[in-house]
């Protein structure tokens, strides 16, 4: 039986997201709820489903990196400053922009020269939990994502051996390093990249709708969302892969698109799964980041609904 269109707007209502921080929750899930969860033709105790969504209280930071106010004020500055750029016009913001749910709104991003790149801008949003980044996983760790996009030739194209005297120049930015850093006035890529991380690790979606009735807020959401919410972890099987409070599993999957882009595959060559697989992205805030895929070629949510109703295209490495 095919899954209805309206199962988009039902995710669309579950995952509205608020401002952008964290929250801690407090409260019992209520004695009204009485559903049942199936996944094929097991039951699934809809208590314990719903424990797996339940958001954390405290962003995690790496020992190695550990979070200051002062590193978190550099970082953002950093963020925001298109002087990062080559073309002194383009800012990691360009393309993670607060007003577009920290995406650009754009079906493929676009980077130094004006020039369109090969794959759509991803979100920053909860990067603080990501196991692995990048659509394709080249990175391991936020602080080598965020010097990524600033050395390359396709995107902000700027070299270091450019980029850091043109910041040791800066007054401003000897202050915020030498604050950061004990007092080091020295700019290094490395503090860069360290203080940028920092405070993409503060970019959290706020708390929505769904994790209101999480908490035991039956008024929180629709009587179809909770449909929504039974389909997602049972016959539509969304939470194979978007699973966790961030709805993700922070793996790569074929997923049949139409697209020559062989993702993972490039760093993974000889595991024919791997091949035209892409990192599944979180769904919160979802409802603000269209187009979705890695290529932006799927225009809205009832359109994603439709293409993993009728499952792409059929080859070996599509996810089973």
């Amino acid at each position: 039986m095919a899954i209805n269109k309206s199962f988009a707007t039902i995710v669309v209502v579950s995952l509205l997201g608020g401002a952008f921080a964290l929250t801690s929750f407090e409260g019992n899930a209520s004695e009204e709820r009485q559903l049942a969860v199936t996944r094929g033709d097991r039951p699934v105790d809809l208590e314990r489903m719903i424990s797996k969504y339940q958001r954390p209280e405290s962003i995690p930071f790496p020992e190695e990196n550990p979070y200051t106010e002062a590193k978190m004020i550099l970082g953002k500055t950093l963020y925001f400053d298109p002087r990062l750029s080559k073309s002194n016009i383009i800012s990691c913001a360009t393309c993670h922009s607060p007003s577009f749910a920290w995406g650009d709104g754009l079906p493929r991003g676009v980077g130094h020269g004006t020039n369109q790149l090969g794959r759509r801008s991803p979100t920053i949003l909860n990067g603080a939990w990501g196991e692995i980044f990048m659509w394709d996983g080249r990175f391991d760790t936020l602080e080598e994502q965020a010097m990524g996009p600033i050395t390359s030739e396709a995107e902000m194209n700027m070299s270091l051996d450019d980029l850091l005297p043109k910041l040791q120049k800066i007054d401003e930015y000897r202050e915020l390093f030498a604050a950061a850093f004990d007092g080091s006035t020295e700019i290094t890529a490395e503090k860069i990249a360290i203080a940028i991380a920092t405070f993409e690790r503060t970019v959290v979606s706020g708390e929505a709708p769904f994790d209101r009735w999480i908490n035991g807020d039956e008024e929180a959401i629709s009587a179809a969302a909770k449909r929504g919410f039974e389909l997602f972890n049972g016959k539509a099987n969304c939470v194979a892969c978007h699973s966790s409070w961030r709805f993700t599993d922070d793996s790569f999957h074929d997923i049949g698109l139409s697209d020559d882009d062989i993702g993972r595959g490039e760093q993974l060559p000889k595991i024919e799964k791997m091949q035209h697989a892409f990192k599944t992205p979180g769904l919160r805030n979802i409802d603000r980041r269209a187009p979705y895929m890695h290529d932006g070629s799927v225009a809205d949510l009832a359109a994603v609904i439709e293409h993993y109703n009728q499952g792409g295209v059929k080859r070996a490495s599509r996810s089973d």
